[in-house]
Order: structure tokens, then C-alpha cells, then sequence
């Protein structure tokens, strides 16, 4: 058994990787699960609190212990945090995987230098399916090419704090670089009154925030006379979950390096 330290445990997330680890998936097992100081949750069997039976596993403070103790990483907590268990993860020569959100790109450029001396997964979405739609995304902007808009709409839940997701912004991203884009110039976040008609190359990403929705992600190509549509449901967080402990499992023993999803699924580049 490969021994699997959680961060971010307590969170959503945390506890539905809790409690798939709890089935000793791919020979993994939960050997630790880390909170932030003065959580009140410090001290609890992390388990019992996630719903499931007593692990003899206590929530923690102690990332740096932990991450140390196990054999590979999941962290789910937030982009701060992430960072900095990168770097802990890569002190200890042990694997990470990062699955939080509202990574920014100077943080994500922090977590390659964290790559150069342990091997990191990381990816705004772990879904299987998500990432056969980045895949198929980039396919598809490719043969459609310049005649047809491009418009990404995003629902989670009313408790997400960041906005776009992580997904809508890296599926973004794809489409653009295969147009020969760059989101930093086409980008629209929002539309409100007299904003003239659309312009050739933009590319809208519109969030909404409602109820409990998990996630959707919904990829529009629109031209003249018909319009295409790509549309990813997760109709729970299992889906994320899983594809988070199967990156684990990767991980173990594959060389230092920033490596994401396509990678795991063997997709390729």
C-alpha cells in the first residue's frame, strides 16, 4: 500500500477523495489528511468526519510532516496553499498532485520550479471526460477555424469563489492556442449595453453560479446557419475525485516534472 496524504481534506473535495481512498484504489490508502491552522476540525478522525467509518487518522496541521511521511500528495486546498506544499513536496522528493483552482499564472510558473525536483500533476479539472474535451476542443477549433464565434459558459454551485472556473479558463485557453489565439487579447468576460457587434476573434467565457451544481461546461462554436455545441455535465464529485487518486497512483515513482491530465489519460500532446 502506497500511503496517500490529503490536503484541503475537510473541504468538498477533500472528503469525496477521502472517501474513495477508503475502497484502497490502485493499492492507495489514506495516510494523512491536512487542514489549515485553527480549523476547527484539527484532531477529528478524518474519516468519520467525511461520513465514512473511523481511519485511525487524524485531521492535521502539520503539511510538512505529512507530505513528507507519505508517499504521494493530493491537494485540493487552494492556490496559496498549493503552492506552497509544491514546494514542501519537492524539499521531500515526494509527488503532488494539485487539483485546487484559481491557480494564476505566476503561481503556476512557482509550481514548475517546484517541478524541477519532484514529479507534479496539475490540472483545474481531474474529470476524465473533462480532458477528452480539452482534447476534442482543440480538434475541433482546428477544423472550423475562423468562421465560427466562440462562446464558453460555466454553472457551479452558489459556494465556488472563483469565477470563471479553472475548467472554462484552460478549455479557453486550448481553443485559443489552436486558433493561434491569445486570451489575454480576445478574452470577454461579460456583456453589458452598447458593445458594439461581437468582433471576428473574441472569445466569450460567460459563469454562473446556481444551487449545487458541480459543474457544467458547455463549449459553443457558432457560425452561419448552424452551431455546434460541446457539453460536459459531472453529476458529482466521485467523477474528480477519481481522476485525482488515478493521478496519484501515476505519479508514484515517474521523474521530476510538471505533468497534467493528458499525461496521466495517455492522451499525449
Amino acid at each position: 500500500m502506497a500511503g496517500v496524504a490529503v490536503c484541503g481534506a475537510m473541504g468538498r473535495m477533500g472528503r469525496a477523495i477521502l472517501a474513495i481512498l477508503a475502497e484502497n484504489p490502485q493499492g492507495l490508502t489514506l495516510s494523512a489528511a491536512v487542514e489549515a491552522a485553527g480549523h476547527p476540525l484539527l484532531g477529528k478522525d478524518a474519516a468519520a468526519v467525511a461520513g465514512g467509518g473511523r481511519a485511525g487518522v487524524t485531521v492535521t496541521d502539520d503539511a510538512g510532516g505529512a507530505i513528507a511521511a507519505a508517499d504521494v500528495t493530493i491537494d485540493f486546498s487552494n492556490a496559496e496553499s498549493s503552492v506552497r506544499n509544491a514546494f514542501l513536496a519537492a524539499e521531500a522528493g515526494k509527488p503532488i498532485v494539485i487539483g485546487a483552482t484559481g491557480i494564476k499564472a505566476e503561481q503556476i510558473d512557482r509550481i514548475r520550479e517546484a517541478a524541477r525536483k519532484t514529479a507534479i500533476v496539475q490540472s483545474p479539472n481531474m474529470s476524465v471526460g473533462v480532458n477528452l474535451m480539452f482534447r476534442v476542443a482543440a480538434d475541433v477549433a482546428r477544423v472550423l477555424g475562423e468562421d465560427y464565434d466562440v462562446e464558453i459558459v460555466e454553472t457551479h454551485h452558489r459556494f465556488k469563489k472563483d469565477a470563471p472556473s479553472g475548467t472554462a479558463v484552460k478549455l479557453a485557453d486550448v481553443v485559443a492556442s489552436a486558433l493561434g489565439r491569445d486570451m489575454g487579447e480576445v478574452g470577454v468576460y461579460g456583456r453589458k449595453g452598447m458593445v458594439g457587434e461581437r468582433t471576428r476573434g473574441e472569445i466569450g467565457v460567460f459563469a454562473m453560479r446556481s444551487g449545487d451544481v458541480v459543474g457544467e461546461h458547455t463549449l459553443v462554436f457558432g457560425g452561419i446557419g448552424e452551431r455546434f455545441e460541446i457539453t460536459h455535465r459531472a453529476h458529482s464529485r466521485d467523477t474528480f475525485a477519481r481522476g485525482a487518486v488515478r493521478a496519484a497512483a501515476w505519479a508514484l515513482g515517474k521523474p521530476p516534472g510538471l505533468y497534467d491530465m493528458a499525461d496521466v489519460l495517455g492522451f499525449g500532446r
